[in-house]
């Protein structure tokens, strides 16, 4: 059946490369990675998508101000929304799909599973650099469903994120065990809300203490890709659906998650060459 799949590729044919943005743990930021992520490449000159297949929690529209967008049909499926004029950044996410944005996502797994699928096969992404594709926390029905209908389409890796403690890194482990066990490729870890930067002296206060992510990386044998410290300026422009990446260079996240995107770009190369 992969076989058969990898011979029809369909909508999946122009893109480079795709990643999973993956944590066991709950609100550590994933989609706050997945968007700096894609914004960070977009400025690298690279065309992205992103597929949300958080269905019940589709917060990326609003942290890229594309809530409200209507989806359309095209002859090779659906036609994902374009966050930007120049349509280097292209979006799809089940909060196109409802009717207003407080109505809730109150499906069961097999419902879930075939609308990933659906995303998966019906969306048309033409050529993309990258997808990158956010996930919700866990490692149930949705990361199987995703896994299994992307899985066809390589090069495919998982971008793990954790915060500094010591729970939070306890429950990435096993993302990291769900990574082994399906085979899947960890392209490295990332440390979020590693720090908190005072607004008035950008002194950086361990808030969460620190190191967490880091060191699970070194154990684990997977490499670590950054710190990003809690900046409220990156908070305010996710709230407001602003270009993070384009109106604060000067940020101390900044320099981070721009490291981040290089270190991913040169991976992502060298897998090429």
């Amino acid at each position: 059946m992969e076989a058969a799949a990898a011979a029809e590729p369909g909508n999946l044919a122009g893109v480079r490369h795709i990643i999973l943005v993956l944590s066991g743990k709950g609100g550590v930021g994933k989609s706050t990675i997945s968007t700096e992520l894609a914004l960070a490449l977009r400025h690298a000159g690279k065309k992205v998508g992103i597929l949300d297949v958080d269905l019940c929690g589709p917060s990326i529209p609003r942290m890229l101000r594309a809530q409200g967008r209507a989806v359309h049909q095209c002859g090779s499926g659906w036609v994902p929304v374009f966050v930007d004029q120049e349509q280097s950044i292209s979006l799809m996410s089940v909060g196109f799909l409802l009717e207003n944005p407080d109505q809730a996502v109150v499906w069961r797994g097999p419902k879930k599973n075939a609308l990933i699928k659906q995303f998966v096969s019906d969306v048309a992404w033409g050529q993309l650099d990258y997808l990158v594709v956010d996930t919700p926390p866990g490692t149930s029905d949705e990361h199987m469903a995703a896994l299994d209908a992307l899985r066809p389409y390589s090069p495919l890796g998982a971008l793990v994120v954790t915060t500094p403690q010591a729970v939070s890194v306890g429950d990435v482990r096993r993302e990291l065990t769900f990574c082994r066990k399906t085979g899947l490729r960890v392209i490295g870890i990332v440390e979020n809300m590693s720090g908190f930067v005072c607004p008035h002296c950008t002194e950086c206060t361990n808030v969460f203490s620190r190191g967490g992510g880091e060191e699970l990386a070194r154990h684990a044998g997977v490499p670590f890709l950054g710190s990003v410290p809690l900046d409220p300026e990156l908070t305010r422009s996710l709230e407001e659906g602003r270009d993070f990446i384009q109106e604060f260079p000067q940020s101390p996240a900044f320099p981070v998650l721009s490291a981040i995107a290089q270190k991913i770009l040169n991976e992502t190369s060298a897998q090429l060459s």
